[in-house]
């Protein structure tokens, strides 16, 4: 069942991708924004409750939904999880964007190269030049993957289409409170951050070793084991410096931003980030997921087998 849904939201996509589902995400955006406002009293607690009537009702009215059109049909309970896996995921989305980069890259046309990564990244990327904007395209595109496809997918096998709408508004609730410096919202997003590093702990290494199995497998190991440690977010640092390991790229280093130097950790191994290995961290992505299929195709032909 999980595999046929995941392979008919993966087609729903293709022939339709995000842009329709933006709309969901807005409204749920404003709905956080309301509870924000009227519990953020600057404490953990606070924002516990609010995490609470955020993300439980919806799981559960996802689940119920399922139940109750998978006892009428199988057949209907797979066409919800496939609407489901649609809504939380977004293959298309970041695959197209980083196309859209490496091909701006090739052609030199370094503003429309920048505009694009500027609106996937939401900060400017005026001052960045080729190599930092391969860097960046690249990093945005291994990030994305796990939080659009792998994490949502791992949730959804585990506990169904409640799993998979649960750590995707669990990432929203991270982003929009979890996020917040707590001279601005006190503790109110601690409690958000701490859920979503929670239920992100096993899939962030899942990925990470999908990407080392597709990719090379040694050097995606050896980056993960030496250098995810020195990055800001450990977890982000799992997932970049598997990424950059198997491909055999640099990531991370410096960059040139409101004026001044970011300074960031080196990630990876091998050759300066370009055009052509922005292509191929979608290929990775593709081949991770490939990959994921294929496991998920063995459990359910083990579930025919044991039934």
């Amino acid at each position: 069942m999980s595999l046929f849904s995941l392979l008919a939201a993966l087609l729903l996509e293709h022939f339709n991708p995000l842009t329709n589902r933006i709309r969901l995400y807005l409204h749920f955006g404003r709905y956080a924004d309301f509870l924000e406002r009227h519990f953020n009293a600057g404490e953990s607690r606070h924002g516990m409750i609010a995490w609470m009537l955020a993300a439980v009702p919806a799981v559960v009215a996802v689940a119920g939904v399922y139940s109750t059109l998978y006892h009428v049909s199988p057949l209907l309970g797979l066409v919800w999880n496939a609407a489901v896996l649609y809504a939380t995921m977004g293959f298309k989305y970041f695959s197209n964007t980083s196309n859209g980069i490496a091909q701006a890259l090739k052609a030199q046309d370094l503003d429309h190269a920048r505009s694009l990564l500027a609106g996937w990244r939401e900060r400017p990327a005026d001052e960045l030049e080729a190599t930092e904007i391969a860097r960046v395209a690249i990093e945005q595109t291994l990030a994305w993957s796990h939080r659009q496809i792998f994490a949502v997918l791992f949730w959804f096998v585990l506990l169904g289409a409640g799993g998979a709408v649960l750590y995707r508004i669990a990432s929203i609730l991270n982003h929009r409170w979890g996020e917040l410096e707590p001279a601005d919202a006190g503790d109110f997003g601690r409690f958000a951050a701490r859920a979503f590093a929670w239920l992100d702990w096993i899939p962030v290494r899942l990925s990470a070793i999908a990407f080392a199995v597709v990719g090379d497998f040694e050097d995606a190991m050896y980056c993960w084991r030496s250098q995810a440690a020195a990055w800001a977010d450990r977890s982000q640092g799992i997932i970049l410096a598997a990424g950059a390991g198997a491909l055999g790229v640099k990531l991370g280093e410096p960059l040139h931003q409101n004026g001044s130097v970011e300074f960031r950790s080196e990630l990876g191994l091998g050759d300066e980030a370009d055009s052509d290995y922005v292509q191929s961290a979608v290929s990775l992505v593709w081949r991770a997921l490939v990959l994921w299929l294929a496991v998920l195709a063995l459990l359910q032909v083990g579930q025919w087998v044991g039934g």
